[in-house]
């Protein structure tokens, strides 16, 4: 070989199809791994529970369940009325015009006290007229009575008479009787004169019946005039009643409450002029929710909180009708009334239905209905966590309910209201 020649070398890519089908094989391999991993590990997150919520632990309201006597009562809202026995409201009896206002609202008041005064010419010339009646009246009664005696004493001398004239006529028959036995009369005189005294022993008989009629007529007729003077006298009083109402009184020993009229204004009959109570006879009127008046009888314990003591008392009427939901129950009041009770006073009112005995119970939670199923959140004994789960609770009363199911003695429950935690069953507390 000569020196300085180049050799060179020729390189040939040899095809190797198997080498492509193996690579092919792996990329497919490995994608079918790691698809079935993402699909795993979504399949096992998906799986997992989600996290817990946090709660503050001040934020929130536990009670623990406990054995103990469970007293039922329900509560609600009032005021303070008047008794309707010691309540006087004060009508006008005519139409007037208030001319004097001589008491205000608020002032104590005796059943003489004038409030107010009225004036109503109407009635000052109806009373006239009245007086007027009554005298016509009466003196018709006189003239009628005088009329009537009259009258009488001039039939009783006729009757006297005819009586006088029968005992002649009958001493006569005997006299000629006699005449006529012994032959010295002839019969037909005795006859006539037999005759005459039985005429008047008839017309006497008739005389004394006609009397007895005209004196009965008499007291019949004098009744009618009495009736006359006794409505005339009725009328009198009726019109002097009216007159005297135009000066308008307490009629009760109280306070004056209400006084809605002022100088000038024209009263209608009938129109309330004045309210006047006794601040010592008072009742309270209690709403209580529908839902809880079922239980509620007449008699049953009560108390009635002032804001300034609390009353003793008892159910005396439950009205019937529910109004916006609620009943209306009235509290008779026992005892003295604290210092500052006055009608209208805002109370509250707690009404003791039953004492249910020792029973298990909780604090009435936020939202919980009594006799259904409700949903709490009792805590670990760690103290840290609270799962959520179904209680059946029964009857309560104003703060506590009976737990008839789902948990004991010793647990712990949130009474708070977690509604916003509905849509998880276990909560963290911090």
């Amino acid at each position: 070989m000569a020196h300085g020649m180049r050799i060179q070398y020729v390189t040939m890519d040899i095809a190797r199809p198997d080498l492509k089908r193996t690579k092919a094989r792996r990329r497919v391999v490995i994608g079918i791994v790691a698809a079935i991993a993402v699909a795993v590990t979504v399949y096992f997150v998906s799986r997992l529970k989600p996290g817990a919520p946090e709660v503050d632990r001040a934020s929130i309201w536990t009670d623990t369940v406990k054995n103990g006597p469970l007293l039922r009562q329900v509560r609600g809202p009032g005021t303070l009325t008047p008794r309707e026995d010691k309540l006087r409201l004060i009508p006008s009896q005519t139409e007037a015009t208030v001319v004097r206002i001589l008491v205000l609202p608020g002032a104590h008041v005796s059943q003489d006290t004038p409030l107010m005064e009225l004036v109503d010419p109407q009635v000052s010339q109806e009373l006239l007229d009245a007086q007027l009646q009554l005298k016509a009246a009466e003196a018709d009664l006189v003239n009628t009575k005088a009329k009537l005696q009259s009258d009488l004493m001039t039939q009783r001398a006729a009757a006297a008479t005819v009586t006088q004239d029968e005992k002649q006529a009958k001493l006569q028959a005997e006299t000629d009787k006699h005449l006529y036995d012994l032959g010295v009369i002839s019969g037909l005189t005795y006859s006539a004169s037999k005759g005459k005294a039985e005429e008047l022993n008839t017309r006497n008989g008739i005389e004394g019946q006609r009397l007895t009629l005209n004196e009965r007529a008499i007291q019949t007729q004098l009744a009618v005039q009495q009736t006359k003077v006794d409505q005339a006298r009725a009328l009198l009083d009726l019109k002097q009643k009216q007159q005297a109402a135009l000066t308008v009184r307490a009629g009760i020993n109280g306070v004056l409450v209400d006084l809605p009229h002022q100088v000038g204004e024209h009263i209608d009959v009938g129109t309330t002029l004045a309210k006047v109570v006794q601040p010592d006879q008072l009742k309270a009127s209690l709403k209580i929710p529908e839902t809880q008046a079922r239980d509620i009888s007449i008699g049953q314990p009560a108390e009635v909180d002032t804001h300034n003591g609390v009353i003793e008392g008892k159910v005396m009427r439950i009205d019937p009708a529910v109004v916006n939901g609620t009943v209306t129950v009235d509290v008779e009041l026992a005892g003295d009334l604290p210092q500052g009770a006055r009608p209208d006073l805002s109370v509250d009112g707690t009404i003791n239905l039953e004492n249910m005995g020792s029973v298990l119970q909780i604090g009435r939670p936020a939202n919980g209905a009594e006799n259904s199923t409700i949903s709490l959140f009792k805590l670990n004994s760690d103290g840290k966590t609270a799962v959520r789960v179904p209680v059946q609770v029964g009857r309560g009363s104003v703060n506590n309910l009976r737990v008839l199911n789902g948990l004991q003695a010793g647990d712990t429950v949130i009474l708070s209201d977690m509604s916003k935690y509905d849509n998880t069953d276990r909560i963290r507390l911090e």
